[in-house]
């Protein structure tokens, strides 16, 4: 019974952040710290940092895997659980509504001029995201060299092998060579993670994830297993979390024919404007996908499945961070890593500047007029987007 009142306060802690987490994942860690920091006292500000520390290190939604490590640790298993359920709803039921008002008003003049303000508003977060990566990912010669050479290799092979690749390179060269190019930094004392659970749990979870990341690369190419394993390949192999999702996710869905650019790029555009992590535009592109069940049940399959990987690995690598964390080469490798994510990011956004993005005069303003609200103005994703779905719905 104590625990499952635990699990039953961890439901409604992170219920009443999901309700209101604006802002991305930078953001949600903020709300985190205050509330189970500074006001519950669940934990350290040192555990707290090691956790965040572990989680930004691992590919998957850092936010998401933070909450879930957050209620693992207070009330177990259940904990965990009722973490990721109580963040991630909100928006999963917000995005399922988006999926279902598109289908029924996309053929309504203003509501098809809205769409094309949210897809507008989404290249321009993603502009504006590049832009901020170059700077935190990439601060010197080596780093940006090896984003062109990602962008340029994602250029002439956009698909899932040549994201895979990228990724395998920047860890190589990571490895080989930002060593001995970035600066040395002074030893930061960070205190060990209390162990949440057993190495054999950690075995296990990490066995599971292995298990089903080689399935999701042989399920069929129709039917529910098709849209789960797409889902959960793009959930495992994405590094940076947020935004870097977007190309992954617009190969396993768009490339195939199961959803039209339009309709991604609006749902995608739709997940700036909820609170909550941007993982969650998993259950839009569920709900409207033409393969799967679609709809409601569509929606939990593609959520389900993006979510599982980055879950999976957090349970896996939290008794073994205190052994991970002081090794060097793994630092530099995944500095690689998230130097070859930026180019990633950038050929995605190639790619949808030329395939969408302006379909009229008036779209370049607009999206200049977005880009010019996120960068100098400093507004949130929210008042982005709305300014773009009025501006479409007027012009």
């Amino acid at each position: 019974m104590r625990r499952l009142s635990a699990a039953a306060e961890v439901l409604g802690a992170f219920l009443k952040l999901g309700l209101g987490a604006f802002g991305g994942p930078v953001a949600h860690l903020g709300y985190f710290r205050r509330e189970f920091v500074e006001k519950r006292g669940w934990l350290s500000g040192e555990e707290y940092a090691g956790i965040v520390a572990m989680c930004q290190f691992l590919p998957g939604p850092a936010s998401s895997q933070t909450g879930f490590c957050i209620g693992l640790k207070h009330a177990g298993w259940l904990g965990g659980l009722a973490a990721f359920i109580g963040f991630t709803l909100p928006s999963v039921l917000l995005m399922i509504a988006a999926a279902h008002w598109f289908a029924h008003f996309q053929n309504v003049p203003m509501a098809r001029g809205a769409l094309q303000g949210l897809e507008i508003a989404a290249v321009a977060v993603v502009a504006h995201a590049v832009w901020n990566m170059v700077r935190s990912q990439c601060p010197d010669t080596p780093r940006q060299a090896l984003a062109l050479l990602a962008a340029a290799i994602l250029i002439l092979l956009p698909n899932t092998g040549g994201q895979i690749l990228v990724l395998l390179l920047g860890a190589l060269i990571g490895r080989l060579t930002l060593e001995s190019t970035t600066m040395p930094r002074a030893p930061t004392p960070m205190p060990a993670l209390s162990p949440l659970h057993h190495r054999r749990a950690g075995t296990a979870c990490l066995a599971v994830f292995l298990a089903l990341l080689a399935l999701a690369f042989l399920v069929p190419h129709s039917g529910a297993l098709a849209l789960f394993g797409a889902f959960y390949r793009s959930g495992a192999l994405v590094f940076g979390g947020g935004h870097v999702v977007l190309p992954m996710l617009r190969d396993a869905v768009v490339v195939p024919g199961w959803v039209n650019a339009p309709t991604f790029m609006a749902g995608y555009g739709a997940a700036q404007a909820v609170p909550g992590p941007l993982f969650t535009v998993a259950a839009f592109l569920g709900s409207v996908s033409s393969v799967g069940p679609g709809g409601a049940w569509g929606a939990a399959i593609a959520i389900a499945a993006i979510f599982l990987p980055g879950l999976l690995l957090a349970a896996s690598v939290t008794p073994f961070w205190d052994i991970l964390r002081n090794q060097r080469g793994a630092e530099a490798m995944i500095k690689g890593v998230n130097a070859a994510v930026v180019g990633l990011l950038g050929a995605a956004f190639v790619s949808l500047l030329s395939i969408n993005a302006v379909q009229n005069v008036w779209h370049g303003p607009i999206m200049l007029g977005a880009l010019a609200l996120l960068t100098w103005g400093r507004a949130r994703p929210i008042l982005v987007v709305t300014f773009c779905a009025a501006a479409g719905t007027i012009l």
